[in-house]
């Protein structure tokens, strides 16, 4: 029987424009969850030129990826001492970063796998243009620019990132299908794991507040969503 008064330490997963992000905001907005997205840890600590943020800056000037060991001191420190509900965004990837926190006794105990048809996907991404200076994100599809190629806050020319375009997609799907299935294998065997399948967010974000629900008090209802 599932235990309600457990803390919740959920992890979300999906690929590459996936929805992710929309239904992690999502999340927060609904139930009281820290949110702890790795890249925004990452960032925070190179911009107060911790140790962890300095080291982890060397790497990715070099342009490689920052290295297991320092990602898992960097989630390690913001989860360790925490009693709050948390949902950790962007970590585990791997494997061997799920076998980290296993080994930190920081295992989690819910894990969501959001699943979009690569078609899907690529089709989203391909239309997707961002203002590089703030980061704004476009989609052609449902948040277009007012003008066509420009930024609508600063009028400056917006940019495709080469990654964006559909043969770099596809080839990210790649890497992450391989490097995905040993991590999902590992949380299913553990039983904490549940796969939320659909075209859109819209679609599954409703499945995903219920899974939710039955574990955690939400902070609002969910409200349906007008069809018409």
């Amino acid at each position: 029987m599932l235990n309600t008064l457990l803390m919740l330490k959920a992890v979300i997963i999906g690929a590459p424009g996936c929805g992710k992000g929309t239904i992690s905001s999502r999340i927060i907005d609904h139930f009281n969850v820290k949110h702890i997205a790795t890249g925004d840890i990452l960032r925070s600590h190179i911009a107060q030129n911790t140790t962890l943020g300095l080291k982890a800056k060397e790497y990715m000037n070099k342009g490689l990826l920052v290295p297991d060991d320092l990602m898992i001191d960097l989630v390690k420190n913001e989860v360790k001492d925490l009693k709050c509900n948390y949902l950790l965004d962007g970590f585990p990837r791997t494997y061997d970063q799920a076998m980290a926190l296993f080994k930190n006794h920081l295992s989690p105990n819910c894990v969501m796998h959001i699943n979009v048809p690569k078609e899907v996907i690529i089709d989203r991404l391909s239309k997707r243009w961002i203002h590089p200076a703030s980061g704004r994100v476009y989609n052609l599809d449902f948040n277009a620019p007012k003008k066509p190629g420009i930024d609508d806050i600063t009028g400056e020319k917006l940019i495709q990132r080469d990654d964006d375009k559909p043969e770099a997609i596809k080839k990210r799907l790649e890497t992450f299908d391989q490097t995905i299935k040993p991590l999902l294998d590992y949380y299913d065997n553990r039983e904490v794991l549940d796969t939320f399948t659909g075209n859109t967010t819209d679609e599954i974000w409703p499945r995903i507040y219920e899974h939710l629900n039955i574990r955690i008090p939400p902070l609002k209802r969910l409200e349906p969503r007008n069809t018409n």
